[in-house]
């Protein structure tokens, strides 16, 4: 198949598929309420787009990293509240403030600094460590915990909406895993059922990550954050998933060149791979600085109309190369499926992922900023972002 690119790469965003995830997931959530996260550009599919196709569908809670990419969601238009997961300075504050953006608060001394800084209450959730060891309020003394909540929320101009934790081994399906959870989630409902006690009212306590809500759904938590699941990857690649979800992002290139090699010839930097034959090998305009790993050099597959073709030598910062001796109908400026469904082949990110033993996240989040995005509807561009 040819195919015209503005750019030699280009990732295109399913829409519909995107509609399809959410849909699913909020069969399974039943009462609880979606909070979609939209971090690190959408995990890599574009915040805002994602955010205006959710905020659409009547979702109007999201959750980012830090301030710029709330603000991205704000001066986009977003209009439901938006949580900042990580940390963030106090002497922003006043941003949050102007913004109306949510903040998390991690320790006693970041609270009592943003209650010295700030000008007006500022509207924050409190983060609780039930066993992640990152960040966060220990939960592991409820009665402690919840006295320490309740003294932020006393705080002035701290406005204590809600309190949430993490579940670290959600996507984890041993014995010892679920158990490990279970005792999360005693730990973060004990101290938030302290504070309460101690007078705190909040209007949202929530631990549900996507695994949490798939695996561990728990009516306790008024929302559950949808992270990787939205964009159709797994929380982990070897889940058995109860719903079907349908990936998000295909990554397509095209051929630039073919040329036939004879035995003796290398391809690429370092002289990896020599050919012990005359081969045909296709040259593709995609590198690690589009976001496709090195690391998957030599291991890696490609789709050519419908047909699989094994990378050959190291991959470069711009190009790659496959060997497609004996591929009949294959000709320079053919499409080259690098993630995603050619005919009957498909390779997910959570495919590539498990060749040198990373995640599917790290693969979509990868894909850089130099990529074009395609936004599509019913199979038809509506939206070109670069």
């Amino acid at each position: 198949m040819k195919i015209d690119f503005y750019n030699s790469v280009r990732a295109e965003i399913d829409l519909d598929a995107a509609e399809r995830n959410l849909n699913a997931l909020k069969e399974i959530l039943g009462n609880i309420k979606p909070a979609c996260v939209v971090k690190a550009d959408g995990y890599g599919h574009g915040d805002t787009e994602i955010m205006s196709l959710y905020q659409s569908m009547g979702v109007d809670f999201f959750c980012v990293s830090n301030i710029d990419e709330a603000l991205r969601l704000r001066n986009a238009g977003c209009r439901g509240d938006i949580l900042i997961l990580s940390w963030s300075a106090p002497e922003h504050s006043h941003i949050l403030i102007e913004n109306d953006i949510i903040g998390s608060v991690v320790s006693l001394k970041q609270a009592a600094e943003i209650s010295a800084k700030a000008a007006a209450p500022v509207r924050v959730h409190i983060k609780l460590d039930t066993g992640m060891s990152r960040v966060g309020l220990s939960a592991d003394d409820a009665e402690k915990c919840g006295s320490e909540i309740a003294e932020i929320a006393s705080m002035p101009n701290i406005r204590a909406e809600g309190v949430f934790t993490h579940l670290a081994a959600a996507d984890c399906m041993e014995k010892s895993d679920f158990e490990f959870t279970e005792m999360q989630k005693r730990r973060f409902f004990s101290a938030a059922e302290a504070a309460e006690k101690r007078g705190v009212k909040f209007i949202h306590k929530h631990c549900l990550n996507s695994a949490g809500a798939i695996f561990h759904r728990d009516e306790r938590s008024t929302l559950a954050r949808l992270g990787i699941v939205l964009y159709g990857l797994k929380p982990d690649r070897s889940l058995e998933m109860p719903i079907e979800l349908s990936p998000v992002m295909e990554l397509r290139s095209v051929i630039s060149q073919i040329k036939t090699i004879h035995k003796g010839d290398s391809v690429s930097y370092g002289r990896t791979y020599t050919a012990d034959s005359d081969r045909v090998i296709a040259t593709i305009p995609c590198g690690y600085a589009d976001g496709y790993p090195r690391l998957l050099s030599g291991r890696n597959e490609v789709l050519i109309n419908g047909k699989r073709a094994r990378g050959v030598g190291r991959i470069c910062m711009d190009q790659m190369m496959a060997d497609i001796t004996g591929l009949e109908g294959i000709s320079e400026g053919d499409e080259v499926t690098l993630i995603g469904r050619s005919g009957d082949e498909i390779i997910t990110a959570d495919d590539l992922a498990e060749i040198y033993g990373t995640i599917g996240y790290e693969i979509v989040c990868g894909i850089s900023k130099r990529v074009p995005r395609i936004y599509k509807r019913g199979g038809k561009e509506i939206l070109h972002s670069v």
